[in-house]
């Protein structure tokens, strides 16, 4: 298997350090973020509370009808073990409403809305505290595209975005994060007995050594099975990041014009701020 191990303590200086530049740079000092017991938004808070300070990060908590209880206890343990503002917004009235109107029983429609929805719940608190929303997602899920389109992938800032999902939990067991947290499996809570590791064919340890073969060092799917990765797991990994591309990019703009938007006008977000 693949060493994906780094330097924590380095790691969790520079990304707090990064937290804070970018915020700051971008004219905000505050966040918000959605905490949904998971590990990847443990970490996030983490790291954006040392960045900020506290007081400048709130956690948003929207559970649904379907969702977990321990999600939400978990959630409020990140919470308060922190010491940031939270808040809680049950959005099962909102979800149900539209989909009876729509009457569909699609796993993944649901799952996509309730993404979209507690996205939107995210960027309208920004307004209320003069925010950014943090996003939580790493780099197994957004090379996999085990994301939601414009809904968990919409976010101001990607602090782990660069971080392959067992390397976000050896980060989290170098912070500290609960045990509690440290222990229960991966999940995106959208139904009951949902898991991420079900969903994907694989364990991210599996997962995470077959992308970092095949993004980081370059390899061809012969490479890596010849590594000694199984053709069916490489095919599964190398189909799942080509198909999701579209995710990962600005729309395709029609460039008729001298400066085109994704083309060649090409700026970092914080230009002339």
């Amino acid at each position: 298997m693949t060493d994906l191990s780094l330097n924590y303590e380095v790691l969790s200086k520079f990304l707090v350090y990064f937290i804070k530049e970018e915020v700051q740079s971008n004219k905000f000092n505050k966040v918000v973020l959605g905490l949904s017991g998971g590990l990847d938004s443990a970490v996030v808070a983490y790291l954006s509370a040392e960045a900020l300070g506290k007081e400048n990060v709130i956690g948003i908590l929207m559970p649904y009808k379907l969702s977990s209880p321990d999600s939400l206890n978990d959630a409020l343990l990140i919470a308060k073990k922190i010491g940031i503002k939270h808040e809680t917004f049950e959005i099962t009235d909102i979800v149900d409403q539209y989909f009876k109107k729509i009457n569909t029983t699609d796993k993944m429609r649901i799952g996509n809305f309730l993404s979209r929805v507690r996205m939107s719940i995210l960027f309208d608190r920004t307004r209320e505290y003069d925010a950014i929303v943090m996003g939580t997602g790493n780099k197994s899920e957004i090379m996999l595209g085990y994301t939601t389109w414009y809904g968990d992938m919409a976010a101001g800032l990607y602090p782990i975005g660069d971080l392959y999902k067992t390397q976000v939990f050896e980060l989290a067991k170098f912070m500290k994060i609960p045990e509690k947290i440290l222990n229960k499996p991966p999940s995106a809570d959208l139904w009951p007995g949902q898991k991420d590791e079900d969903e994907l064919g694989a364990v991210y340890r599996e997962l995470d050594s077959v992308l970092y073969l095949y993004i980081d060092e370059r390899k061809s799917m012969e490479e890596i099975i010849s590594l000694g990765h199984s053709k069916k797991l490489v095919q599964n990994v190398i189909r799942r990041v080509n198909s999701t591309q579209f995710k990962r990019t600005i729309p395709p703009v029609a460039k008729f014009s001298a400066r085109t938007l994704g083309i060649d006008f090409l700026y970092p977000h914080d230009m002339g701020r």
